[in-house]
């Protein structure tokens, strides 16, 4: 059994996504950010970088109990464990880690911030054009990818369910995605699975 340590942001959908997509049971234990959750001990004792998301595997490697933090990390792990959207072959496996460090160290961030910026109540022009660019330069790989490939690395895989939770924030980027048309395309594409649509509503408020 997983147990799933998450709240409502796009780094904890992913997982539930994940989850929903390969089938595997699991237990939901909302960390509620706002009230501080992620600072309480007992959390802190299964991520100590206080964020969200992180599951414990009742049944981890070895047949013990088995604690990891870090979104990427953990879709990795449940890839593997399960043998699903974790393709055989090499050179297919890393083209897949490659587009899933892309959205860890590209989209994630970059959205993030120009997300952050455009909320704050006090406006740094600054910030925001900064962020904002970058946002339309990564709106632009990501076309660019999926004009010549269905999903981004060939079939469905952990990538394009790594970085389909932050394009779900695209209003909040300032960002049409009808300048994108790829990217749209892709966007309904998975907003159609089931699966994505049952893991876009952990945890339930």
């Amino acid at each position: 059994m997983i147990q799933l340590y998450t709240w409502g942001t796009p780094n904890g959908k992913k997982v539930s996504i994940m989850l929903e997509e390969i089938g595997m049971p699991y237990e939901v234990y909302p960390i509620n950010l706002a009230q501080g959750d992620q600072m309480k001990p007992e959390y802190l004792a299964i991520n100590p970088n206080n964020k969200i998301p992180a599951i414990i595997d009742t049944e981890g490697p070895g047949g013990r109990p088995f604690k990891l933090f870090e979104s990427g990390a953990i879709l990795m792990y449940l890839a593997e464990k399960s043998g699903k959207l974790w393709p055989a072959d090499m050179a297919e496996r890393y083209t897949v880690i490659q587009w899933l460090m892309f959205q860890m160290g590209g989209v994630g961030p970059m959205f993030g911030q120009a997300n952050y910026f455009y909320r704050l109540e006090e406006k740094v022009p600054y910030a925001i054009e900064r962020f904002h660019k970058e946002a339309l330069r990564l709106y632009n790989v990501l076309n660019k990818q999926l004009g010549v490939r269905e999903f981004l690395a060939g079939a469905y895989s952990v990538a394009d369910i790594a970085t389909y939770p932050w394009v779900w924030r695209h209003d909040g980027h300032h960002v049409k995605l009808e300048d994108f048309p790829n990217v749209k395309r892709w966007y309904e594409q998975i907003s159609d699975r089931p699966a994505v649509k049952r893991g876009m509503e952990v945890p339930k408020r």
